[in-house]
């Protein structure tokens, strides 16, 4: 190639762009462990409390609890 850089600079060029894509291969696979992350907590929370709500009677602020039970036969 003859021109601006030529071949140095696409050399140049190329080897920056693999040194790019690797890490964004990096980050994209530590963006998927903290999206796992998040979602384990999320799905623990919603654990926990569902737990809490019928084992314990947990209310949360402003909520009224009410209560009911089916006749026997």
């Amino acid at each position: 190639m003859v021109g601006k850089g030529g071949v140095p600079r696409m050399m140049e060029l190329q080897a920056k762009l693999t040194d790019q894509l690797a890490a964004n291969r990096g980050a994209q696979a530590r963006n998927a462990q903290l999206a796992a992350e998040v979602n384990d907590l999320k799905e623990g929370l919603e654990m926990v409390e569902e737990k809490a709500r019928f084992e314990l009677g947990m209310v949360k602020p402003d909520e009224i609890l009410v209560q009911y039970s089916t006749p026997r036969p």
